[in-house]
């Protein structure tokens, strides 16, 4: 925050700024004397108040150092305590992160041998399902083999029988046959 007595250095910078320039002349300017007495009157009446702020902090200064030494001690303790309490949860967070990578190493090893009992269980349930599968199908072979055989020997009695039933058929199509080329011939040529 600024003193009074710089604004009014502010306000006569802005106001010989805000001057115009005399004639002819870029260094000198046209003020007017009232408002700039004003200013500098102004001014004059603050100096000694702003003297006597100034003179009474030198005055306090050992107070203010002294209050100012009390504080920085304060912190400086306070900092100690932390530095401390850091130091001791340092400790402590070495030996949580400790019992962790122990609980973490313990949890890992069960979770293995977990795992192993698992491959182990699944290796022997996977070889009893070949051998069980194995089984069945010898039992479907021997199943698909004896009917093979079955419906062979039943094939070739039924074979046999239809081929002694064609031969019949074709012993009785022959008598037939010669029976009606002998008619025939037997017959007169008239009737022919």
């Amino acid at each position: 925050m600024s003193s009074r007595i710089e604004q009014l250095i502010g306000e006569i910078e802005e106001y010989i700024d805000s001057c115009k320039p005399q004639f002819l002349s870029s260094t000198n300017i046209l003020v007017n004397k009232e408002e700039l007495e004003e200013l500098l009157v102004e001014l004059r009446l603050r100096i000694p108040d702003e003297i006597k702020k100034y003179q009474k902090i030198i005055s306090n200064q050992d107070a203010i150092l002294s209050e100012a030494r009390t504080q920085a001690d304060a912190m400086l303790a306070e900092a100690n305590a932390q530095t401390n309490e850091l130091v001791n949860e340092h400790e402590i967070m070495q030996r949580a992160v400790s019992e962790a990578n122990q609980v973490i190493e313990d949890a890992q090893a069960q979770a293995q041998a977990i795992i192993d009992n698992a491959m182990a269980d699944a290796e022997g349930i996977r070889q009893a399902s070949i051998n069980y599968t194995d089984d069945m199908l010898r039992s479907l072979q021997t199943i698909i083999s004896h009917s093979m055989e079955t419906s062979q020997s039943r094939f070739e009695s039924f074979f046999a029988s239809m081929q002694s039933t064609y031969d019949v058929v074709t012993s009785n199509r022959n008598e037939l046959a010669g029976g009606v080329s002998n008619e025939t011939e037997e017959m007169p040529a008239e009737q022919q």
